[in-house]
């Protein structure tokens, strides 16, 4: 099993004839991502690799037939609307590739989904990717294997630098999730730790964090009282001079709730393996794979 994609999953691309979105789209079909549909205003009836493309998502999912996944490359003063667009067609899993989305826009969204069911990764993020069955974002497909260790990460290039040392020691993934580095994300860490817990093929948790907010923090508090299995876990930014914005809009620190000592020590308070450089992210697991009997 895996957590949000599959190798059934029927994905929708909006912003599919953009760059990006073009390029990111052949590199999923060429994954073996079931790519059914494309959407951009105004180029409905043309087809991109292969694929449909329609004007609107509902057209699309009328047409297209049923779809599991949204992935979005629309431009940021574009995006919230194309992500409520998914949403109003019910497409249950929305993934948002696009970076600098206006936090008033994503406010809107956040109210918009609250209670509605459908589970948004992102924006600012770099997708969800099932090892050998799915990819539905802007991932290097060639660092993942197959295997039984969930990733959740808020950096996009860490999540990568992770699964890289994880697949070089032979360790696979069960799935990697990028929940993004905006301050207003749609799934938390805490969240996705919470998918893995009930996903009977993860076997071990890595969590990468950063400073900024308390997202890590909050997924401590569920470690500490719900986790049944254990999490490796890195947060970036221990040497970013304080108030300094560091890439992510999330990572800016207020306070000293957000800072690397402060998540670290709430992470290792509640049970999670702490890694204090990023280059022993692979051999903390396999240490702490080993020692529960699980590699």
């Amino acid at each position: 099993m895996s957590i949000l994609v599959n190798s059934s999953t029927r994905v929708l691309v909006q912003g599919i004839t953009g760059r990006e979105g073009g390029f990111q789209t052949e590199r999923c079909i060429e994954y073996g991502t079931k790519v059914v549909a494309g959407c951009t205003p105004g180029r409905g009836g043309e087809t991109a690799f292969g694929v449909p493309v329609f004007n609107t998502v509902k057209e699309a999912v009328k047409k297209a037939g049923p779809i599991d996944c949204s992935l979005i490359f629309v431009p940021a003063p574009f995006a919230a609307d194309a992500i409520l667009e998914a949403a109003d067609s019910e497409i249950g899993v929305i993934i948002c590739i696009t970076e600098g989305i206006p936090v008033i826009d994503m406010m809107r969204v956040k109210r918009a989904l609250r209670g509605s069911g459908i589970t948004l990764i992102g924006p600012n993020c770099p997708g969800v990717m099932t090892p050998n069955e799915c990819r539905v974002g802007i991932m290097p497909g060639s660092v993942y294997t197959p295997g039984h260790v969930g990733v959740v990460s808020r950096s996009g290039t860490l999540v990568y630098e992770a699964v890289d040392q994880l697949t070089r020691r032979g360790i696979g993934q069960s799935t990697s999730v990028g929940v993004g580095g905006d301050p207003i994300i749609g799934t938390s860490q805490r969240e996705v730790l919470e998918m893995f817990n009930n996903d009977p093929d993860t076997a071990a948790v890595v969590l990468i964090g950063e400073i900024g907010g308390t997202a890590e923090q909050e997924a401590a508090e569920y470690i500490k009282a719900e986790m049944r299995k254990p999490v490796i876990a890195f947060i970036a930014g221990s040497t970013a001079p304080p108030g300094r914005r560091m890439g992510h809009a999330g990572a800016i620190i207020a306070g000293n709730t957000g800072t690397a000592a402060a998540k670290k020590a709430a992470l290792a308070d509640a049970g999670a393996v702490i890694c204090d450089s990023p280059a022993e992210i692979g051999a903390t697991t396999e240490r702490v794979l080993r020692e529960r009997g699980l590699l």
